[in-house]
């Protein structure tokens, strides 16, 4: 027979001092919040009858998981960060703001302070052998006419699937750029075809998945922050097209007029009048249309924490 306890008045009291309510100091929104956390964790306990082994198993799991930096990835693993996508179009939709493009995971890996250029950039350091790709669109206002001074920040792996800053091997900021966009709302840069790539087969994350039966994999796509004066800050990423994960993404960031067509150009004279060595490169054009903003807030990206290159 299940027990359940956690509705009592006494344990209703305990917890809600436990989460500081009968305190003058500390934060009224932290208390809150701790407070729906440890009695909705009471409920999960009673109602599924957790034994003690499993609640510290899962202890150490946290300590494991937070040891290793996976938190931001189990949390896109599990769906979490789309989640709140999902809940931001709902409110966006219930408010009548609707069209532009969509927004999607921004994930784990950003790096702030990328170096910063005018209308177009190179992004590799030359050292990955792989195909050279030429990433090149518009950022546009709710009507389609361009946008001149938009930053366009974006970030990929290389071909092994890495990035850098948490891939020591590679240079500092390696495919990761900032471009203010030209008069004519464009930016261009000359990168190479990311990789997809999938959690650590021997990390909490893949751990977690496994016991779910799910896969870790991503597909191959690029990482974008758009933003401009006067406009909603985009988050958002271009999954590309064919990619085997393309709608099989564990993060679950593809999404409806975000996925990019990937043209391969087998030419040696174009190759050679775009300064690339090889005869084959890639082509991939995608514009951003970015959504007027209600307020000031509206204009810049979330406070989550994020990496920051030597610090």
């Amino acid at each position: 027979m299940t027990v359940r306890i956690s509705h009592t008045a006494e344990v209703t009291a305990f917890f809600e001092q436990a989460a500081g309510l009968g305190q003058e100091q500390g934060n009224p929104r932290v208390k809150q919040i701790v407070l729906r956390l440890v009695q909705d964790l009471a409920r999960i306990v009673e109602d599924l009858e957790i034994t003690e082994s499993e609640f510290w198993k899962s202890v150490d799991y946290l300590n494991r998981l937070g040891a290793r930096g996976e938190a931001g990835l189990l949390a896109a693993g599990l769906g979490i960060e789309h989640f709140l996508d999902l809940l931001q179009d709902a409110k966006d939709a219930q408010q009548g703001l609707v069209g532009g493009t969509p927004r999607t995971i921004e994930g784990p890996l950003y790096v702030a302070g990328a170096p910063m250029a005018e209308g177009e950039v190179r992004m590799d350091d030359g050292t990955d052998p792989g195909t050279v790709m030429f990433l090149q669109g518009r950022v546009l206002d709710e009507q389609g006419k361009p946008l001149a001074g938009a930053i366009v920040d974006l970030w990929h792996a290389n071909t092994k699937g890495n990035y850098s800053y948490f891939d020591s091997s590679q240079s500092e900021y390696n495919l990761r750029r900032r471009i203010v966009t030209d008069a004519e709302g464009c930016y261009r840069a000359r990168t190479i075809v990311p990789s997809g790539y999938g959690c650590d087969p021997q990390g909490p994350t893949q751990e977690c998945l496994d016991l779910l039966g799910r896969h870790g994999q991503r597909p191959a796509h690029v990482h974008f922050f758009i933003s401009a004066p006067g406009y909603r800050h985009l988050t958002t990423q271009i999954n590309f097209e064919g990619d085997k994960y393309l709608w099989d993404d564990f993060a679950y960031a593809t999404r409806d007029g975000l996925i990019g067509q990937l043209r391969i150009i087998e030419d040696a004279e174009a190759a050679r009048s775009r300064g690339v060595a090889s005869d084959r490169f890639a082509v991939m054009d995608f514009d951003f249309q970015l959504q007027p903003a209600a307020c000031a807030q509206a204009e810049v990206r979330s406070e989550r924490p994020r990496a920051l290159q030597g610090a």
